[in-house]
């Protein structure tokens, strides 16, 4: 009676703290969108500022008839770029060779007409409301890649295109999207039962380390600090950024990936908040039936840093301490050494796109 009393009651504690929890996210994800419209709102007053201080640019390097108030004021919401179609038309799709098509874009001329067929089921053509016209598949996609590859600015990327600046953010916007609704499903995934064990037997080939599928961690992406000086996108470094955390494989290609958070946020909240955890918590990390290391049935493994808590199916390294046996320093040498898959991953990821790099101004939601 007292044994079935008391398992009673600890399912009811672990209940109460599931609930908890729960909770605690809710209230989370209520802070971090409530803060993301606070920060759209910024962005756009910032947005409305600059177009009048470019307006008044045009003015003084540009002849310009008569207008009167009512198109004078037109004209600051629906900035006009000088077209220039020859530099997509004539030197980017006949002239440009294969580094040059690197340069500008970090992807071959090849890579980009697949991705451009990939994505036209939802960016057929993108019709701007600012300028009245209709931008083609090509030039949208051309533009998205262009600001994140090589953080080139917006009124750069408008002038060289010939279109305004808020069709090239609209452009950036619709890019990504697309590629978040058509692309991630097909290329951002859970590996299948044979995929895990495949992962795993790489892993332990390439890096010593057995039953491992993939190594989790994060990376931290300088943003504009905002006017309100929010405290809750400082990360620990002192910087003023966003979060993307990323789980890779033995070769360092991504499987998974859970963004939008700011720099605060700790590194199991951002585990728990995501998809990863609930999926591991319910064995999806562990085949039908556990192979088994050691004589004994075990799931698969991921390894991450001392930023997370130790589970049943994420392992990190034994704590610094002068008692540490000759084993336990061994485990921790090779995890450590295992760690630097996902940092040279991280590398790859902002050098392929320098928006990542360097302090990104777009607005909290699109980073």
């Amino acid at each position: 009676m007292l044994r079935s009393y008391l398992k009673k009651d600890e399912a009811r504690d672990a209940a109460e703290m599931k609930h908890l929890l729960a909770s605690k996210i809710r209230r989370r994800k209520e802070e971090i969108k409530n803060y993301l419209l606070e920060r759209r709102a910024e962005v756009n007053k910032r947005i409305r500022y600059r177009r009048h201080l470019f307006q008044t640019y045009l003015k003084t390097t540009l002849p310009s008839p008569d207008d009167d108030d009512d198109e004078e004021e037109d004209l600051q919401d629906h900035v006009p770029i000088p077209a220039d179609p020859d530099w997509w038309e004539r030197v980017v799709m006949t002239e440009f060779g294969p580094d040059d098509w690197l340069d500008k874009f970090h992807i071959t001329r090849n890579i980009f007409f697949l991705l451009t067929a990939k994505l036209k089921p939802q960016l057929e053509q993108v019709h701007t409301q600012q300028s009245g016209q209709t931008i083609t598949l090509e030039r949208c996609v051309a533009m998205a890649l262009m600001r994140l590859s090589t953080s080139t600015e917006y009124c750069f990327i408008s002038e060289l295109f010939g279109v305004s600046i808020s069709t090239v953010c609209q452009c950036v916007r619709e890019v990504c999207e697309a590629i978040i609704l058509l692309l991630k499903p097909h290329y951002m995934q859970l590996p299948a039962d044979h995929e895990l064990e495949d992962n795993a037997n790489q892993f332990h080939a390439l890096w010593g380390f057995p039953h491992c599928i993939g190594i989790i961690d994060t990376l931290y992406i300088p943003i504009q600090m905002s006017s309100t000086d929010d405290q809750e996108c400082w990360d620990p470094r002192g910087c003023y950024s966003a979060v993307l955390q990323g789980v890779v494989n033995a070769h360092g290609t991504f499987w998974d990936v859970c963004s939008g958070f700011t720099g605060s946020t700790d590194d199991m909240i951002i585990l728990q908040s995501s998809e990863l955890w609930t999926m591991a918590e319910q064995g999806g990390l562990c085949p039908q039936p556990p192979k088994e290391l050691m004589g004994q049935p075990l799931g698969f493994l991921l390894l991450g840093d001392a930023g997370y808590s130790l589970q049943t199916w994420l392992l990190k390294s034994y704590p610094p301490s002068p008692n540490l046996t000759p084993p336990q320093q061994t485990f921790n040498t090779k995890l450590i050494h295992c760690l630097k898959v996902i940092e040279h991953a991280f590398q790859h990821l902002k050098a392929r796109w320098q928006c990542l790099h360097n302090r990104n101004d777009s607005n909290l939601d699109l980073v």
